[in-house]
């Protein structure tokens, strides 16, 4: 793997703290300036020797960004990087891991010939290290909004062995204390995976055999995995899954489908599944708000910006013209010299009248809810008809950054970070406590839940329409 010199990585380094600095618009809005500079300069200084996209990335960049407490600054290999390593199995850590609080749980194991750690067993520690110790560390190398680290558990869930090979390094063994069959205490040293080594798939297909090339899918079967329209009739409940608030998977269109045919078979429950819904686009989250908000809803109190270009910077951040001649268009100055988006502070939306659904509504939140869909989250949270059933957001409840994220590309490593341009507080946003949206019902995981395959969230969802129709 290439290594980058010391005067290259520290080149990168200072252009990254220049931008931040001049144009991240809340870089001190959970980290005091104080701190933020003595981060600068701890991490600056860790640069000795000459590294990989890698080290660079996971030693450097990652715990630096996430000092910021934003969870849309983050880093990025290069798209060289990237794409040479998109698909190629590396050797990790064998183990997928379920994880919350103080509880592991195996969802897979990579090696396939060990027997006796197995989906559903619970794991105790790695390498000594118990739950609440491995997320503490571990966190510190993953962005979030402020204090609310529910997004980061369910990181970690889909992808415990690559945040754990980046973030400790490989090991030939792992000392690996779990609890067996009979729920007594084993201690197991189990060997790294290798996928090389893994002969598993080569013995399910003989070599001879040409592997035909996979069919990308129609679209319309592509668009389902975005956003799907299912009913639960025995429980007359009709259930929209949408995973992104972004364009090009037909919102709009969906949901006027979508809510026509609910009003039309007149379903008296609604659940809106958000729980992998990462952001996207306000317009579309405003759409889906305008068929359950009651009353007229704004976006935001405040929509801020540090600055209207980038002048010599601009040559790093991804369509500056684009960004740059937008917010010369739209935003305007205060008498504090602050850089207003006063479309997003001051517009009313209208419900929706002849489409406006009128049922009971359930929201399924989850770590993943984030930006966009954490904006309806706080839009619709406490009005009467609407219940959030689920776990804390990953977006921040009292606001965050967005709306306009291009990223930021390092000339030496072309490493990339992701700059937010924008400072969202939501409208009544109540405590900036740093934390999420928090559910009105509360559904955590189980291990007996994750041994069974059941849905807990959406089990909740249709018991509390059981309670409201008797």
């Amino acid at each position: 793997m290439k290594k980058y010199p010391v005067e290259d990585l520290k080149a990168d380094y200072d252009i990254l703290r220049n931008v931040l600095e001049k144009y991240h618009p809340s870089l001190y809005w959970y980290t005091p300036k104080d701190s933020m500079d003595l981060f600068f300069a701890l991490y600056r200084s860790a640069i000795k020797d000459s590294m990989t996209q890698q080290q660079f990335g996971f030693g450097i960049l990652a715990p630096l960004t996430t000092k910021i407490r934003c969870g849309h600054t983050s880093f990025n290999f290069s798209k060289s990087w990237s794409s040479f390593f998109r698909g190629v199995p590396a050797p990790s850590f064998p183990l997928h891991l379920k994880i919350w609080g103080d509880t592991m749980i195996v969802l897979n194991n990579l090696n396939r010939k060990d027997s006796l750690i197995k989906r559903g067993m619970q794991v105790k520690s790695v390498n000594g290290l118990q739950a609440r110790q491995l997320t503490n560390i571990m966190f510190e190398y993953m962005a979030t909004d402020g204090y609310a680290q529910n997004v980061n558990y369910i990181r970690l869930s889909n992808s415990f062995p690559y945040y754990h090979r980046n973030i400790f390094g490989l090991s030939r063994n792992y000392q690996v204390t779990y609890l067996d069959s009979l729920q007594q205490e084993r201690t197991l040293l189990i060997p790294v995976f290798n996928p090389r080594g893994d002969t598993t798939k080569k013995n399910e297909q003989p070599n001879t055999v040409k592997k035909e090339k996979e069919k990308r899918p129609p679209r319309k079967e592509r668009l389902k995995f975005y956003r799907s329209l299912d009913i639960d009739t025995a429980n007359q409940l009709a259930i929209i899954s949408i995973s992104s608030f972004d364009d090009g998977y037909g919102l709009k269109k969906f949901l006027r489908r979508s809510f026509k045919e609910i009003r039309s078979k007149k379903y008296p429950h609604l659940a809106i599944d958000l729980r992998n819904n990462g952001g996207g686009r306000v317009n579309n989250f405003i759409r889906l708000a305008r068929y359950i908000k009651d009353e007229p809803f704004k976006v935001a109190d405040t929509a801020i910006c540090a600055a209207r270009g980038f002048g010599k910077y601009g040559k790093y951040i991804q369509r500056n013209l684009i960004y740059s001649t937008t917010m010369k268009a739209f935003t305007k100055k205060d008498n504090e010299g602050k850089l207003h988006y006063r479309y997003w502070e001051k517009h009313i939306f209208k419900p929706y009248k002849k489409k406006h659904y009128n049922g009971n509504v359930y929201v399924v939140i989850s770590g993943p809810t984030f930006s966009a869909s954490t904006l309806f989250c706080h839009t619709v949270q406490h009005q009467q008809n609407v219940t959030l059933v689920g776990e804390e957001t990953g977006g921040g409840d009292y606001g965050n950054n967005g709306m306009m994220i291009p990223y930021v590309t390092l000339p030496n490593t072309k490493m990339r970070v992701s700059l937010p341009l924008f400072r969202i507080v939501q409208h009544n946003p109540g405590e900036k406590d740093g934390r999420g949206v928090k559910p009105d019902v509360l559904v955590e995981p189980t291990a007996s839940a994750i041994r069974a395959g059941v849905d807990r969230k959406m089990e909740a969802v249709k018991e509390l329409i059981q309670q409201k129709n008797q």
